[in-house]
Parts: C-alpha cells; structure tokens; sequence
C-alpha cells in the first residue's frame, strides 16, 4: 500500500469538530454551533491523518453559514466546518507523504482532518513559523498580493488606501505596496492601538482611525492629492469616501465587505457611484482561489521579506479548539490584530 502508517491501535479513534447547527441570523450567537466527537479510522488510499496544530478563522467563512449561492459552498448543518489549517501527518495512505510531514489544507475547525493527499500542500517552517503559513503566507498573503498586483495593476509611484489595514490581508497588501514602491500608503483601522502599529510598524505613511470622524473626512485630510487604488476590505462607508477621493483611471480591488456581512437587511450602496462614470474608475471583486497560480512566486518573493523583517506580521492565537467559535466571533467585532488562529499546539 502506498504511504507509510503507524500500527492503526497506535491512532486516534475520535476527534472534536465544530459543526454549524442552526443559520445565523445577523450576528452568529455560539448556540448556532456544536463542538462534538467525530470517528477517525486509518486513511484510505490516497489519503492522509493530520494532527491539526493551528486553524484559520477568515472573515468569509460568515457568508458560508448563509444558504445561499456563492463562490463557495454554504456550509451544511450538522457536517465538520471547514477551513484553513495546518498540521502534522500522522499517518499515510498516499504516495509522498509520511508521518511527520507538515502540510497546509483546508479542513480546519478540527483536531484531526482524513483527507485526500491532493487537497494538502507540503510547507517549509524554515521559511516561517508555521502559523504564518495561514496569514502572511498563506491565502490572506496571496489575496493581498494577487489583489494589489493583478486585480489593482499596482504601479510605482501609487497612492494606496487600504480598509482594514491592521487586519490578516490588509496589513500584507498596505505593506506590499510600501515595498514595490508606492508613493504613499494610507489605511484605515478601529483602534488608536491599531492606528499606531500601522504607522510605527508596517510602515504605513498615515493611518486613521474610523471610528473617529466621518471617514471621508479624514480620508481627505490624509491623502489631500487623492488616491490611485483602494484596497476594500471593509464597504460601506470606506468605499463611498474611497470612490470621492480616487483620481482619475483610479482601481478599486473589492476583497471584502465585512461591515456588510451580518446586516439583516439589504444595504444601500455608495451614493456616489455615478462618480465612477466620469473618473474612468474600474472597480473589480476578486476571489484568491482564482489566483492560486500565483502562489509560488509570491511565497519566494514575501518569504524573503518575511525572513529579513522588511513585511512584519502579527497573529492573534486563541488556545483549543474549544474556543473556535469565540476565536471567529472576536475576529468578527475586530478583536485581532493580524491574522486570528486557533492553536491546538497545547
């Protein structure tokens, strides 16, 4: 048989997964899930155990627990969530890998994961440490650098403004456009604690914090020449003042909406949009997976800045996988600063 495996005695019989029980309507509650014990047998062939040491809560995952179409598949009552995660293999049915390898894949929310070998992709902690395979080099890393580079065609010399900019993406993509040459990065965050880190460590040129002001407002005042691109994480508020303040042939990259996601009634766009028109603005959604292509050039180019301290990141760990839910939910009212990680590793 393909792979390598302990003797089957010497593995887990049961794991705990959190399982979505009930929609969320507006702002999830922890009665809308469960924590309960799953069975684990030997992997199939072509399969793989994974002891998962850390997984991912992402601001997406909240459009998930809705029934309804998207880009991704809602999740199913009473099924294992899913979602971003590295591990240890523990046991193997799949060519190439073995006990002890450490692999990236997307069956989080969990302790132990079975999953197909080609949903896992080995990672290097010499590169970083392992946690930063699920932020500055993982998906939240590649949307801000596939979402500066491609979807807002960066040039030297731009005006960057990037909505929650002391969050997982935000802070990689204000920080990219730093280090490819902008000529001035602004951004946006909900805390004076934030504001301050955006400014003293990412080495953004201003920051503001939102809750301070009307956002147009101090939009102005930080970039009073205007901006080339908007990197939106946020809506709502950011992308009206955004839309004014774009110059002419100004990019917008639309990667998330997170004052939109729990709203219970539909939300009325930017009021200026017809602004749009006479700017010339082009302003693009984007979904990392179309852009996995890229991975391997932007993890050489970001792990090196990485290692050298020029692209900085923080994670905020939340410990057990007991805590997963709460982990989201904090992510959800901005509690973190970087990228929100359930660690297992206790």
């Amino acid at each position: 048989m393909p792979g390598t495996s302990p003797n089957p005695s010497q593995l887990p019989t049961t794991g705990r997964a959190w399982h979505l029980v009930r929609r969320p309507q507006g702002w999830p509650v922890p009665e809308d899930f469960a924590l309960r014990e799953v069975p684990l047998t030997a992997p199939a062939e072509g399969r793989i155990l994974v002891r998962n040491r850390y997984f991912s809560v992402d601001p997406y995952m909240r459009g998930r627990m809705n029934d309804v179409k998207s880009y991704v598949p809602p999740y199913q009552l009473d099924v294992p969530m899913d979602g971003g995660a590295v591990g240890e293999v523990v046991a193997s049915g799949a060519d190439g890998f073995a006990p002890g390898d450490l692999v990236v894949h997307g069956r989080g929310w969990r302790e132990y994961a079975d999953l197909d070998a080609r949903g896992a992709t080995k990672v290097d902690d010499s590169l970083a440490p392992l946690p930063a395979h699920l932020g500055v080099l993982g998906m939240p890393g590649l949307t801000a650098y596939a979402g500066l580079m491609e979807i807002a065609s960066f040039q030297p010399g731009d005006v960057v403004f990037v909505s929650g900019a002391a969050g997982a993406v935000g802070s990689v993509a204000g920080q990219l456009a730093r280090l490819k040459g902008a000529s001035r990065v602004i951004g946006s965050a909900g805390s004076d604690a934030k504001v301050e880190m955006l400014r003293e460590e990412y080495g953004f040129h201003a920051a503001f914090n939102y809750k301070d002001g009307p956002v147009g407002d101090q939009l102005k005042q930080a970039a009073p020449e205007g901006i080339d691109v908007y990197f939106d994480n946020v809506g709502g508020e950011h992308l009206e003042a955004a839309i004014s303040r774009l110059k002419q042939n100004g990019r917008v990259t639309l990667c998330g909406m997170i004052s939109q996601y729990n709203a219970t009634a539909p939300v009325p766009g930017p009021r200026n949009l017809a602004l749009a028109v006479g700017k010339r603005l082009r302003l693009q959604g984007m979904i990392v997976s179309d852009h996995q292509a890229l991975m391997p050039r932007f993890v050489e180019e970001a792990s090196g800045w990485v290692r050298s301290g020029e692209l900085r990141h923080h994670e905020t760990f939340v410990e057990g996988v007991e805590n997963g839910v709460e982990a989201f939910l904090g992510m959800l009212r901005g509690e973190n600063t970087g990228k929100m990680i359930v660690s297992l590793d206790a």
